[in-house]
């Protein structure tokens, strides 16, 4: 099991919104709000690699409202 963090930019006033489209993606463990440059940290879990990096590239990089991301692999599950 593959597990990365991608840190997301959101338009504010579109926050709610794209908080709950975010936890509807399959893949999804865990999203919160947070505080500093980035406004959501999401943890996506797959089978793979190539899965989890998928997600994040079709499905949650389109909802409106992120403007930006930024993906952490994990190097180490434990």
């Amino acid at each position: 099991m593959e597990t990365l963090f991608l840190l997301a930019e959101v338009d504010v006033t579109q926050l709610a919104t794209v908080l709950a489209r975010v936890r509807a993606v399959p893949h999804v463990t865990e999203v919160e709000a947070v505080t500093g440059p980035f406004d959501l940290i999401i943890k996506i879990r797959a089978d793979h690699i190539n899965e989890a990096l998928d997600v994040v590239m079709q499905r949650i990089r389109p909802i409106p409202g992120i403007k930006s991301t930024e993906t952490l692999v994990t190097v180490t599950d434990g």
